[in-house]
């Protein structure tokens, strides 16, 4: 019975996450209006339906969570104890579908940039948010 209930409860957990509007996402696209840059959200037409799309730069910007897309070498980027084979196949698949969607994008001559969850978390994140800017203009 606890199992039962344990996956019940895994299962809301799970299903309460969102993908879109997340605080991360968020706190880039504050950033950004407040530097003058002017976006779409979530365009379901490109590749990936990318975050933020910045067409006026032919730029797209992809703000993942280091969970899901298991960000290499972050402490976020963690695996669950149960059902781990489980999830390190659904780890794999988010990446390959990521790496998939970013070929695409620059195929058709889009710029690719990602930002980390624990880049914009940490107390350094303005400084990283300056750099994005650099990106953006292609200053770097």
């Amino acid at each position: 019975m606890v199992d039962i209930v344990s996956e019940a409860v895994r299962s809301r957990m799970m299903a309460s996450i969102r993908g879109k509007n997340t605080k991360p996402e968020m706190t880039v696209r504050q950033f950004l209006h407040s530097k003058g840059f002017r976006y779409r959200l979530h365009v379901r037409s490109l590749p990936g339906c990318p975050d933020l799309v910045l067409p006026k730069y032919r730029l797209v910007i992809f703000v993942h969570g280091c969970f899901w897309h298991q960000h290499a070498g972050c402490r976020y980027a963690t695996t669950p104890d149960q059902n781990s084979e489980k999830w390190q196949l659904k780890f794999a698949q988010n990446i390959e579908r990521d790496r998939r969607n970013m070929d695409q994008l620059r195929a058709n001559g889009w710029r690719v940039i990602v930002v980390w969850e624990c880049s914009v978390r940490t107390a350094g994140s303005i400084a990283s948010l300056d750099s994005l800017v650099d990106m953006i203009l292609g200053n770097r």
